[in-house]
C-alpha cells in the first residue's frame, strides 16, 4: 500500500515539476503574446510548443530554442502577427515556417503539413489543420510531442514515456521515414547518443547501413549544421563507445580523422568541453600533417573567419611543436601578432591534445585571459617630428625594426634604441 502511495506521490511531483518549468519557460521567453495573437484569430485556432522545447522541458535539460506548431496557414499567421504588431521575416516561407520576434529573441511558428513528395532530400508539403497528420510526418517519438502555454500535452505516440524509458522510436516505418529525408540518419546518431538507454535495434543499423548513400545527397550546409548539432550535444562524449555510431559518423565525415581525441581526454578538457565553441572541437579532429584541413574547409565552405582560426592553429601545430613554444615570452609574441582569441585556441587546443593534465599550460591560460593587448609606443608622427624626417617608406620599415625590437624586449624599448635605429 505505502509503495502505492508513494508512487502516485512521486507520479504527481513529476507532473507538478513539469508544469513549474513550462511556466518558467513562458517568463522567460515572454512568449504570451504571439500564443495570444494566434488563440484570438477564431474559435478554433491553435498553438503549441513542439519538438525539441518540449522533449527539453520534459527531460529537464535546457531549452535554448522554441519551436512552435499552429493550425493556421502562412498566410493567417502573418495576419495575427501583423495584428498585434510582432515583428517576423519569412524563414522557410514553401514550408509554412515563419520566424516572430519578441524581446530581440526568434520563434519558429511552423503550419501544420503532410508530405506530398519526398526525394531524400527536400518535401513539397500541403498544409493541414490536422494535429496528428502533422505529428505523422515527424522522424522521433520523442520529437513529435506538442504542448499548449501551460504545459498540457499532446502526445500521439508516447514519445514522453519513449523519453522516460530511454526508447528511442521511429514513427512508423524507420525505412520510410528515412528515405524521405537521410539526414535522418544522423539525427538517429545525435538522438541515441543523447537518449538511448538500449542497444541498436538490429533493423534499425541495417536500414541505415543500406541507406548511408543517400547522405551524399544531402547539402554540406545541412550536414555541417548537423555535425555542429551533434558535437555540442552531451551524447558525443559516449560516441567512442557506440562503434556503430561512430562507424557511421565515420562514413559521412571521413576528414574527422582525430575524432578519437575524444576519448582520451584529461579531466580538465572534459570538464571544460562544453564551454568550448564547435570550431575549436572541430579543428581537434581534422588538424593533422596532411591536406585534411584544407579539403574539409573547401568542402564545406566555412566563413572565412572560421577558416582563419582553423588555419592558424593548423600552421601551429602542423610544425613541430618544442618545449620553447609555450614558454612565456613566446606566447606573449602570438598573443601581441596574432591576438587574444588565437592565443586561447592555442593553449586550450594543447591543453585538450594532452593525455595528462598541464596545470602550468593551464594556469598560464587564465593569465592570458586577464592580459589587455599591448600597444605599440613609438608613432610616426612623434618621430617626424623629433628627427625632421619625411614620410616614407624607409621610415615605415624603421617603425617596423623598432616594433620588432620592442617585442622581443619585452615590449620594451630605449629612446638609445630608437635613435640607433633611425641613424641606421
Amino acid at each position: 500500500m505505502k509503495s502505492i502511495i508513494n508512487k502516485i506521490f512521486n507520479n504527481n511531483k513529476n507532473l507538478d515539476q513539469k508544469f513549474i518549468l513550462f511556466n518558467e519557460i513562458k517568463k522567460k521567453f515572454s512568449i504570451e503574446k504571439i500564443f495570444k495573437s494566434i488563440s484570438e484569430f477564431s474559435d478554433t485556432s491553435e498553438i503549441r510548443y513542439v519538438g525539441g522545447c518540449v522533449r527539453k522541458i520534459i527531460n529537464n535539460e535546457t531549452v535554448d530554442d522554441i519551436d512552435l506548431a499552429t493550425n493556421l496557414n502562412p498566410e493567417k499567421v502573418i495576419k495575427c502577427l501583423k495584428k498585434n504588431n510582432i515583428n517576423y521575416y519569412e524563414t522557410g516561407i514553401k514550408h509554412g515556417t515563419l520566424t516572430a520576434i519578441i524581446n530581440d529573441k526568434k520563434f519558429e511558428i511552423t503550419s501544420l503539413r503532410k508530405d506530398i513528395f519526398t526525394d531524400g532530400r527536400h518535401a513539397k508539403v500541403q498544409f493541414s489543420d490536422n494535429w496528428h497528420e502533422d505529428a505523422s510526418r515527424r522522424d522521433f517519438t520523442i520529437n513529435c510531442i506538442y504542448s499548449d502555454i501551460n504545459g498540457n500535452l499532446f502526445d500521439p505516440f508516447n514519445g514522453s514515456n519513449d523519453l522516460k524509458n530511454g526508447k528511442l522510436n521511429f514513427i512508423g516505418n524507420p525505412e520510410k521515414r528515412i528515405k524521405e529525408d537521410y539526414l535522418r540518419i544522423l539525427r538517429y546518431i545525435r538522438f541515441f547518443l543523447n537518449y538511448s538507454k538500449r542497444d541498436h535495434d538490429l533493423n534499425v543499423k541495417k536500414i541505415i547501413k543500406q541507406n548511408i548513400n543517400g547522405v551524399i545527397s544531402l547539402s554540406n550546409e545541412r550536414l555541417l549544421d548537423e555535425l555542429k548539432k551533434l558535437v555540442l550535444s552531451k551524447g558525443f562524449l559516449k560516441l567512442y563507445k557506440d562503434q556503430f555510431c561512430l562507424e557511421i559518423i565515420l562514413l559521412i565525415f571521413p576528414q574527422l580523422k582525430n575524432i578519437k581525441i575524444f576519448s582520451t581526454l584529461n579531466d580538465y578538457a572534459i570538464k571544460n568541453y562544453f564551454s568550448k565553441d564547435f570550431i575549436f572541437l572541430l579543428s581537434l579532429m581534422i588538424i593533422d600533417e596532411t591536406d585534411n584541413t584544407d579539403y574539409f574547409l573547401y568542402k564545406f565552405n566555412l566563413s572565412n573567419q572560421d577558416k582563419q582560426r582553423i588555419n592558424f592553429l593548423k600552421n601551429i601545430f602542423s610544425n613541430s611543436i618544442t618545449s620553447n613554444t609555450f614558454l612565456e615570452k613566446n606566447l606573449w609574441k602570438i598573443f601581441y601578432y596574432n591576438g587574444k582569441n588565437n592565443l586561447e585556441d592555442m593553449i586550450n587546443f594543447q591543453i585538450f591534445k594532452s593525455k595528462k593534465i598541464d596545470n602550468n599550460l593551464i594556469k598560464l591560460g587564465e593569465f592570458f585571459n586577464l592580459q589587455s593587448q599591448p600597444v605599440f609606443p613609438v608613432k610616426a608622427k612623434k618621430l617626424m617630428e623629433k628627427y625632421n624626417l619625411k614620410e616614407s617608406k624607409n621610415l615605415g620599415l624603421k617603425l617596423k625594426e623598432m616594433e620588432n625590437i620592442w617585442v622581443n624586449n619585452g615590449f620594451k624599448i630605449s629612446e638609445k634604441e630608437i635613435e640607433k635605429v633611425i641613424k641606421n
